[in-house]
């Protein structure tokens, strides 16, 4: 147990170091990236993206979370693997690419054909890499995912910077993605094992497909529930418009990047190992929740209540539509925050019909919420999302009271101390834009200072709540 807890904070360690440094090479390439490229071209590329992502959700077919949970792995079983995966990304690639006129018709823009056909190369090479890498957590193995992730992202940096310098637009980004994707399954290949696989199976192939059917339909719920915002603004309202939430969401990402995108990949082992030794998921689910929402709900808060200067500072003068947008947006994340992981204990259990049923529920009460923006616009389709957000948290909690006997008087005690530290830490920033109204003059001031209080407040109320974190904190310090 203790090897097992260990291997888990190595890895969050490695997962989290990943996301800061990605993190930062996004917001340097999104200040850049934003002064050379007008909301309209920004927008052409998050459609496109949009449905690149929806198409990836089968494109992985549930592989990396079958190879993870699976209790008896064999060499038979990765190949097999390797082959659903190889079968259904190459599928995902010819249909990216052959419909990508058909959606630039619909959407009235050829731009999004060039950047769709672009990301179709994407689907061809990751397969290569992907079997790797779900190994590597599997194993709780994050060194090489490090590597990786370190050097796509400068690589994607890089190419972004200098294809939007030379006049690419729109297609800067897509290259930039294509050139992160082939760094990543290079390094994966040249850290793999002298034994590992390299031919795919068809032995065992069902039992992946058994398996993926019901993986694959919890990350396309999600991945269309996440999507279709863009999509049915694009197709509303204007791809400017469409950029916008894209930028107001793009603020709540950093959160997203660095903390949720660090830990997911390590729960969904440490839940799958704590089954297979027949412990309780229940402890370790909200442990992991009372770590996630004590980082998570002062920022989504701190962020709302700074957005103007945020956004200002961020992305530019030409953004600033976007700011009540994400105001509203950081108050749908606030109530969704503490059943985040519900799937992953879920899949862990063994229980991925349940999980696919539960995404379906939830992902269907968002995209319901979306039809408010045709009576009311974005702010309607905002507020609908809040909606959303506190019906889906609803229905987590009653399929984990089921499965895992989760009771939501264990989900309140789990993440009092963090509402503690969060309205100690929003209180302060609150005076500060009370007295200080944000504006063109004073933004950057206003951002750094609510930051600097924001950050002091947090730490200290750590101390006074005697928070969980402060635990984890100290045993990263000592070592």
């Amino acid at each position: 147990m203790v090897r097992l807890v260990s291997s888990v904070r190595r890895s969050l360690l490695y997962s989290l170091a990943d996301s800061y440094l990605a993190v930062g090479l996004q917001l340097a390439s999104t200040l850049i990236i934003s002064r050379l490229l007008t909301p309209t071209e920004v927008g052409i590329y998050a459609v496109a993206a949009v449905l690149a992502a929806m198409a990836s959700t089968f494109r992985d077919f549930g592989v990396a979370e079958y190879l993870i949970q699976e209790r008896d792995l064999t060499t038979a079983k990765i190949r097999a693997a390797l082959a659903a995966n190889l079968a259904m990304s190459w599928l995902m690639a010819l249909v990216l690419f052959m419909s990508s006129g058909a959606v630039a018709d619909f959407y009235r823009e050829p731009g999004v054909a060039d950047v769709m056909r672009i990301l179709s190369v994407n689907f061809l090479l990751i397969p290569f890499g992907a079997v790797t890498i779900a190994y590597f957590r599997r194993e709780l193995n994050f060194r090489p995912i490090f590597w990786g992730g370190l050097l796509a992202n400068v690589t994607s940096f890089v190419v972004a910077i200098a294809a939007a310098l030379n006049g690419l637009g729109y297609l800067s980004l897509a290259w930039a993605s294509l050139a992160g994707v082939v760094v990543t399954v290079a390094v994966s290949v040249l850290w793999r094992s002298a034994g590992f696989p390299w031919l795919p199976s068809l032995v065992g192939f069902a039992e992946v497909l058994r398996f993926g059917k019901h993986a694959s339909g919890i990350y396309m719920y999600g991945q269309i529930g996440k999507s279709a915002p863009e999509a049915v603004i694009g197709r509303v309202l204007d791809m400017a418009s469409v950029a916008y939430y894209s930028r107001a969401n793009g603020l709540l990402e950093i959160f997203n990047r660095t903390v949720a995108k660090a830990v997911l990949p390590v729960c969904l082992p440490y839940f799958s190992q704590e089954s297979r030794l027949g412990h309780e998921t229940q402890v370790g689910y909200l442990r992991a929740t009372s770590l996630l929402t004590v980082v998570g709900w002062p920022f989504f808060l701190v962020a709302g209540m700074v957005a103007f200067s945020a956004i200002r500072l961020i992305y530019g003068p030409q953004w600033m539509p976007a700011v009540q947008y994400t105001q509203i947006l950081c108050l749908a994340a606030v109530f969704e925050l503490p059943y985040f992981l519900a799937n992953e204990v879920l899949i862990a259990q063994g229980r991925i019909d349940q999980s696919n049923r539960l995404q379906l529920l939830v992902q269907g009460v968002r995209l319901a919420s979306l039809s408010l923006i045709v009576p009311f616009g974005m702010l309607g389709l905002c507020w609908g999302l809040v909606a959303a957000s506190l019906i889906g948290a609803f229905i987590s909690h009653l399929y984990l009271h089921r499965i895992i006997n989760l009771r939501f008087t264990d989900v309140v005690k789990a993440c009092l101390g963090s509402a503690g530290v969060a309205i100690f830490c929003v209180v302060p920033v609150g005076f500060l834009v009370l007295l200080v109204p944000q504006n063109e003059n004073n933004y950057a001031t206003v951002m750094a200072g609510s930051a600097l209080v924001a950050s002091v407040s947090w730490f200290i109320a750590l101390f006074a709540f005697d928070h969980p974190l402060l635990a984890e904190l100290r045993r990263l310090r000592k070592k």
